[in-house]
């Protein structure tokens, strides 16, 4: 996964040691066919199914970065709903040596326009998958997945 510049700028002055990042996961959601679909990728570095996830860049929203992001990696344009989850994840330690602990804020996206695919590189393939025929995840993901299929209410907080 590309490493964004402000990161690689941090590293250059704390280099391994663990930072914090905010990241988003987006959970887009279509009908098609009469039936609910959700927007899933397929990552370059771990082979797994996910939704789309990202960093917030400095100073940006985090739904606006959420929504980059789901264009950037699927070319699929989508507008947030909600905030469905607040979560940590890690610390995670890549294989050289970086570690980072994220914030995830996972939000619901309503799909607007665009047909998946993998737009940028960071994952091999991009698509629709029915609610009822989704490919093995992990429990993280699983649950992230299940909060942004929430229509309305609060945001769920991991304890």
């Amino acid at each position: 996964m590309p490493v964004p510049p402000f990161v690689l700028a941090l590293r250059a002055h704390v280099g391994h040691d663990l930072l914090w990042m905010p990241g988003v996961t987006a959970v887009v959601l279509r009908a098609h066919a009469g039936r609910e679909q959700v927007l899933l990728v397929r990552r370059a570095d771990s082979g797994a199914w996910t939704p789309v996830t990202g960093i917030v860049d400095p100073g940006e929203e985090p739904a606006v970065a959420a929504a980059r992001e789901v264009l950037e990696e699927a070319a699929v344009v989508a507008v947030p709903e909600r905030l469905a989850r607040v979560g940590v994840v890690g610390p995670v330690t890549y294989d050289n040596g970086d570690r980072s602990t994220y914030l995830d804020l996972t939000f619901r996206f309503r799909w607007v326009s665009g047909d998946p695919y993998p737009a940028d590189g960071e994952n091999t393939d991009a698509r629709w998958y029915d609610l009822d025929g989704l490919p093995p995840m992990s429990a993280d993901m699983t649950e992230r997945l299940a909060a942004g299929l929430v229509p309305h209410g609060e945001a769920t907080f991991v304890a």
